[in-house]
């Protein structure tokens, strides 16, 4: 089999993907825009051969990478990246060299389009946030006038939080439409709630081989646009509603052969339209994994190898490694720089003691959203990971918090 992974150095933690394919007998290729002697020494090894390009934004020098790799080494059986930037250029690989193990340019259209999701989502059965294109201002407050104050504009195809805003008035609205994106956006109604996620590995079938949940407490939107305080946690357990809404929007997506992370909002307060308190609502889907170290926390948490399962995934379209050892919660905590906390990073390590399973830096182009310091530790109860979480964001000279979980 040849697998071609497309930026198989970023994240770092994605060398691991290829690392599981070559221990099940792949043959990877990689293409990226990094020199080959700045990969990891595990990576290196993995890949049987590494096509370097200036910039994976130019669609002719990745396609000449893929022509390369067929003329040496046969017909291209895989090409995956696992990154949402990237999903649209593996689709067009797919398309132009026709590799049907992932979805083409016209699939991948109802993966990337917000919009457009929402049309699966009723398929589903899973109420969402109703939305308007932004175009005109006239349109946009009619629809407050339906919805309400505060709505959510954000790009109708994005990654993640990234350029999405909450507008609390009309001025704000107002504002926003004198300096309106080129880029389409879409306008929707503010739903109050954490977000709760379904992730996992589905095979070609659709079955899913392995899932997990993380809860988001507070607002992604606020972490990524004003530095609020980055915290969640991956659930002992999947939730009976969310593995039933994650299965019913697989399904409606008809996903194949994939990771997938799929977004939800339970609801903190009752919504007309959309549930009473505690319902699952759609937020989006995200066919790849969650994005910085959650496939690492997953595995602490669940005692799995997340990498291994979709590796066996793509070559025998079952799962063989299984379950061995104890599930924990595992907590995230992303502390940012220049901020006066209470205790120092050593103090929280020594605190934290055997519970602690990554202390290290994030990567720079995420730490807007996931704060610089990562401290990630694993705890038998919700209100061990409370009180790390108190711990780690507490500033000098404040008591402790309320409870945020």
């Amino acid at each position: 089999m040849n697998f071609v992974f497309v930026s198989p150095n970023f994240p770092d933690a994605y060398r691991h993907f290829c690392v599981r394919l070559r221990e099940n007998g792949v043959n990877v290729l990689g293409v990226g825009d990094a020199s080959y002697d700045a990969l990891h020494p595990e990576l290196k090894q993995a890949l049987t051969e590494y096509y370097a390009v200036s910039t994976l934004e130019d669609y002719d020098q990745v396609l000449r990478a893929l022509g390369y790799f067929t003329f040496r080494y046969g017909k291209i059986d895989w090409v995956e990246s696992n990154n949402e930037y990237w999903l649209e250029l593996d689709a067009a690989l797919r398309t132009d060299f026709n590799i049907p193990t992932g979805p083409n340019r016209e699939q991948i259209r109802k993966y990337r389009s917000k919009s457009l999701m929402k049309e699966y989502f009723a398929k589903a059965g899973i109420p969402s946030a109703r939305c308007l294109p932004v175009t005109e201002l006239a349109p946009a407050l009619e629809f407050v006038a339906q919805v309400g104050f505060p709505v959510i504009v954000k790009p109708d195809s994005g990654v993640g939080a990234a350029d999405t805003y909450r507008l609390e008035d009309e001025a704000d609205l107002k504002d926003f439409f004198r300096h309106l994106p080129p880029t389409p956006y879409l306008m929707e109604e503010y739903v109050q709630g954490a977000v709760t996620t379904y992730d996992g590995v589905c095979n070609s079938k659709g079955e899913v081989l392995f899932a997990a949940s993380h809860v988001t407490p507070n607002s992604i939107m606020d972490m990524a646009n004003e530095g609020a305080p980055c915290f969640y946690y991956v659930d002992k357990q999947v939730p009976a509603d969310v593995e039933r809404a994650g299965k019913a929007v697989l399904a409606a997506f008809q996903a194949r052969g994939r990771c997938f992370h799929l977004e939800f909002f339970r609801l903190s307060k009752a919504k007309a339209g959309l549930g009473k308190k505690g319902d699952i609502v759609a937020l989006e889907v995200n066919m790849r994994p969650a994005g910085g170290f959650t496939p690492d926390m997953i595995d602490f948490s669940q005692s799995v190898d997340m990498f291994q399962i979709w590796a066996d995934m793509v070559v025998f379209d079952q799962r063989h490694h299984r379950y061995e050892g104890p599930k924990s919660y595992c907590v995230y905590v992303g502390r940012r720089d220049g901020v006066d906390y209470a205790l120092s990073g050593e103090q929280l390590l020594s605190r934290a003691g055997e519970h602690i399973r990554m202390f290290t830096r994030m990567p720079d182009a995420m730490a807007g959203l996931m704060g610089n310091q990562v401290a990630v530790a694993c705890f038998p109860s919700k209100k061990a990971v409370q009180a790390f979480i108190q711990d780690a964001l507490r500033l000098r000279g404040e008591a402790p918090g309320q409870d945020n979980l």
